[in-house]
């Protein structure tokens, strides 16, 4: 399964309660993805909570945006990753 990186950009910036309706619409969101097999593995947040940093595996980019579409979340841009691990040449 590909590998992807999403960028997305919050202008008022990404609030999600740490709370019972934080956990429940972090689950929704997972639920919707697995319905186009994608899968949300993590993401990283820049301090001013603005803009976040999606790693995630699906069948396509396409797959992607329609589950961000569904999901109400923006989508920037979609990369294709690969794992580069500085300790493979040691």
């Amino acid at each position: 399964m590909p590998r992807y990186v999403i960028e997305r950009t919050f202008p008022d910036g990404l609030e999600i309660p740490m709370n019972d309706k934080g956990a429940a619409g972090t689950l929704k969101v997972v639920g919707r993805n697995a319905e186009e097999g994608v899968t949300w593995v993590h993401s990283y947040v820049t301090q001013d909570k603005k803009k976040t940093f999606c790693v995630y595996d699906g069948p396509t980019p396409e797959a992607i945006r329609k589950v961000a579409e569904h999901n109400g979340l923006p989508v920037d841009r979609i990369s294709e990753v690969r794992v580069l691990d500085p300790y493979f040449y040691l």
